[in-house]
């Protein structure tokens, strides 16, 4: 087996919405490789339930608040389905960065990094730990929050907020 630097990673995730902790995973995924690819899963079951945004919506949201966070032009959002492990040998991916808020996000994370490896051996999983401000933002959270018509534009990019408010003045 030969030894091979990792150049192109992908972090994945449902991302529904984007939020400021997932902004930070992907900001420090890019100085670690140089090659980064959001992957937006489709997701269309996320725990038993649909999703709030469309896939195109949360794929347009994520390009517009990584430009609004200056984050390099090129970092690549793109949309899949199916398995990720598919996903990252159809674009040549090395590695899957995946951020850990806590224990819990490590058990499922460990789970899910195994059973890659399992179909993918050389696919390669990486963690990094949430920066400290954003241990405690989820999407779900932010969803429930912004639901009941209160202020989520500490959790989430500019352009996500202005897209909450709307999304839920609407439901």
């Amino acid at each position: 087996m030969s030894e091979s630097t990792i150049t192109h990673v992908v972090v994945p995730g449902t991302f529904d919405p984007v939020t400021l902790g997932h902004i930070d995973v992907i900001r420090r995924a890019r100085r670690l490789f140089p090659k980064v690819t959001v992957a937006v899963a489709a997701s269309a079951n996320k725990h038993g339930r649909g999703t709030a945004f469309t896939l195109e919506e949360r794929v347009e949201m994520i390009r517009d608040a990584l430009a609004g966070e200056g984050l390099p032009p090129d970092i690549e959002v793109a949309p899949f389905t199916g398995l990720l492990v598919s996903f990252c040998a159809e674009i040549g991916a090395g590695g899957v960065v995946k951020g850990l808020r806590a224990m819990t996000d490590f058990e499922y994370e460990l789970q899910q990094a195994d059973l890659n490896s399992h179909l993918s051996p050389g696919l390669e999983s990486v963690f990094v730990m949430s920066s400290p401000e954003f241990g405690y933002v989820s999407s779900s959270i932010v969803r429930e929050i912004a639901s009941t018509g209160s202020d989520v534009s500490i959790l989430v990019p500019s352009n996500v907020n202005e897209r909450l408010l709307t999304h839920y003045r609407r439901a």
